[in-house]
């Protein structure tokens, strides 16, 4: 049997003999550049002058190159991904726990942020505040409805006692019930038992705030009135000896009639202070105003500036108060129920200013014979009014020869000139 090659050999050959010519021509031949490329510097360094051999070498190997690596990588994605997976387990733990620290430190450092906040206000009330506080932190409440309490960490060993009043920089919270050597139990304005003296910003009018069964503090004891609307401010009287006059209450949420006394109406009102969220107050520890020091600084400084100048003035204030009212307690002798004086013009056309009044004598309570104007009067007295009767004349005694041989009488004297102001009768 004649061989494959035997029977193929001339065109084997030719297929041979082409293939080295085709090769031949691949090693000769370059890929002309592209539209692109021509015009660079230098084209072969490029890449723009490929030899044919080695382009279709590239383009034989390179499907199967990319076929092999993309299996490579499809196997190893395979096991890491899905078959080993002990080590990702593991990772996912840690990340899990390290999560929750850091959520945990989170909550941590935001509650310190709030809190330094709140102190920072809370600081910055009582440094301007005028009476003496002292910062208590609440640590605890009733637990029921029926009684709304709250517990402090500060008791007789900080100097609290029953009665103080507990504040916050947003308005009243409460009162001091009973006070204990380390804490102290607060009794919340809107508890039903409570009490504080309150009046209406606008209205002014006063009242008693006290809790009602649901928990919100009210104004009682107020007769109808439709002047009371609702966003009024209400503030503290000051009459109860407990909350200083001007603090905050809340404002009016709403207006309701009394069912027992239908002529009285119960203001509910909104407290400033959060009652329900509370974390630190200030408990008033005394009710004498006192200046913080920088305030004490400030006014010594303003008074040695001042100096002599405030002294002078502070003192001819006093000399015109003491004068005005010496003028008030005595008598004038102006009219004051006379018109005003007519303003005089000048020559210059100013106005001038006007004479002193010249003063009269006030009119007599009892007149007698001795008043400046009666009748019958002494010498220089007035005549008597039309239409009165004269008076009698009175007849002088006659002159007679005087006794020598007596010793002669002593003469009378002659009483003394009263005062036009002289109004009571002579004994």
């Amino acid at each position: 049997m004649e061989s494959f090659f035997g029977r193929y050999r001339n065109l084997i050959v030719l297929l041979a003999a082409l293939l080295l010519q085709v090769i031949g021509l691949a090693v000769q031949v370059r890929k002309p550049a592209s539209a692109v490329t021509t015009g660079l510097a230098n084209p072969r360094r490029d890449g723009a002058g490929v030899l044919l051999i080695r382009l279709w070498a590239v383009s034989l190997v390179t499907p199967v190159e990319r076929t092999i690596h993309g299996a490579g990588q499809g196997v190893g994605g395979l096991w890491t991904n899905y078959l080993d997976l002990r080590r990702t387990q593991q990772q996912n733990k840690d990340l899990q726990a390290t999560i929750d620290r850091l959520r945990l430190e989170q909550a941590e450092l935001r509650e310190d942020a709030l809190q330094g906040q709140r102190l920072q206000a809370l600081v910055k009330f009582q440094e301007s505040y005028a009476y003496q506080t002292l910062a208590a932190q609440v640590i605890g409440t009733s637990g029921s409805r029926s009684s709304r309490l709250l517990y402090l960490d500060k008791g007789t060993d900080s100097g609290l006692k029953p009665d103080m009043a507990v504040i916050t920089g947003d308005g009243i919270v409460g009162k001091v019930r009973d006070v204990f050597p380390h804490t102290a139990q607060v009794l919340l304005i809107n508890d039903q038992t409570s009490g504080a003296g309150v009046v209406l910003a606008t209205t002014r009018i006063r009242g008693i705030l006290r809790g009602n069964v649901a928990g919100q503090p009210q104004v009682v004891n107020i007769l109808a009135d439709s002047r009371i609307k609702p966003g009024e401010l209400v503030l503290t009287a000051g009459g109860d000896q407990i909350f200083p006059r001007g603090l905050p209450v809340g404002v009016v949420d709403k207006v309701e009639r009394d069912a027992e006394r239908g002529a009285f109406i119960n203001v509910i009102v909104k407290p400033s202070a959060q009652l329900d969220t509370l974390d630190e107050v200030l408990v008033v520890t005394s009710l004498e105003e006192h200046l913080s020091k920088e305030q004490e600084a400030d006014l010594a400084k303003s008074e040695d500036l001042k100096g002599p100048e405030v002294a002078a003035a502070a003192a001819e204030a006093a000399r015109k108060k003491a004068a005005l009212e010496m003028e008030q307690r005595l008598p004038g002798l102006t009219d004051p129920n006379a018109p005003a004086p007519a303003t005089v013009i000048g020559p210059d056309g100013k106005p001038m200013p006007a004479p002193a009044p010249i003063p009269k004598p006030l009119p007599v309570a009892h007149p007698d014979r001795f008043s400046p104007g009666a009748a019958g009067g002494t010498v220089g007295s007035a005549p008597a009014a039309d239409g009165a009767a004269p008076a009698p004349e009175v007849e002088e005694p006659k002159a007679t020869k005087p006794d020598t041989s007596k010793k002669p009488a002593a003469k009378p004297s002659k009483p003394a000139p009263q005062s036009p102001q002289f109004s009571g009768r002579v004994q």
